[in-house]
C-alpha cells in the first residue's frame, strides 16, 4: 500500500528546517518527512458528491481531510 489518498492524491511532503545561530546565519539541519494522516474509510453508498461516485461502497485508504469532506456531505 502507498502512503498516498486515493481521493485527492495527497502524499508525503520534504521539509527542510534551518536553526538560527547567534551570528544571524543558518545552520542547515536534517530534512523530516511529512505523512498525510490516512486512514482506513468506507465509502458511503449513496454519495451525493461528484468526485466521490466511483468510490462509492468501497473501502479504500483516505486522508482525514477527505473523510470530514464526505461526512459533511452526507449529514
Amino acid at each position: 500500500m502507498s502512503k498516498v489518498c486515493t481521493i485527492c492524491n495527497k502524499g508525503s511532503k520534504l521539509f527542510g528546517t534551518r536553526k538560527k545561530l547567534r551570528a544571524g546565519k543558518y545552520n542547515p539541519t536534517g530534512k523530516k518527512r511529512k505523512y498525510p494522516n490516512l486512514q482506513k474509510f468506507q465509502v458511503p453508498e449513496d454519495v451525493k458528491h461528484k468526485n466521490y461516485k466511483s468510490f462509492a461502497n468501497k473501502k479504500i485508504l483516505c486522508c482525514a481531510k477527505c473523510i470530514k469532506r464526505l461526512s459533511k456531505d452526507k449529514g
